[in-house]
């Protein structure tokens, strides 16, 4: 059964900074493309970050591009977003999902198979 499992999330200052873990059990992530999303308590679901499965570029939303890191290490079957300068604004639980095949748009959530239950992020002033 096709599986992701998130970690990593916590509490932080501002200006600190978090990696979120990404396993994927039952598939190979290095086959999907994945995306990082994440919600704030009374806002929609937004992307945040995604990982190319043809070429493995990556992208970024504005709020976080210059801030954020998405990687991968198969051997692990694991993806990462490697968070730093933390703000005020980006509290959220964060899901990551994996897509088959490379998405027309990246930040459109119908393009993704599979979803993890997601992990909590906090940040402190």
């Amino acid at each position: 059964q096709a599986q992701l499992v998130e970690s990593g999330g916590g509490l932080v200052q501002v200006g600190g900074s978090l990696r979120l873990s990404c396993v994927a059990s039952g598939f190979a992530l290095e086959n999907y493309a994945i995306g990082w999303f994440r919600q704030a308590p009374g806002k929609e679901r937004e992307a945040v970050s995604y990982s190319s499965v043809r070429d493995g570029s990556t992208y970024y939303t504005d709020p976080v591009k210059g801030r954020f890191t998405i990687s991968r290490d198969n051997g692990k079957n694991t993806v990462y977003l490697q968070m730093n300068s933390l703000k005020p604004e980006d509290p959220a639980v964060y899901y990551c999902a994996a897509a088959r095949l490379d998405a027309s748009l990246w930040t459109d959530e119908v393009w993704y198979n599979y979803w993890g239950r997601g992990t909590q992020v906090t940040v402190s002033s």
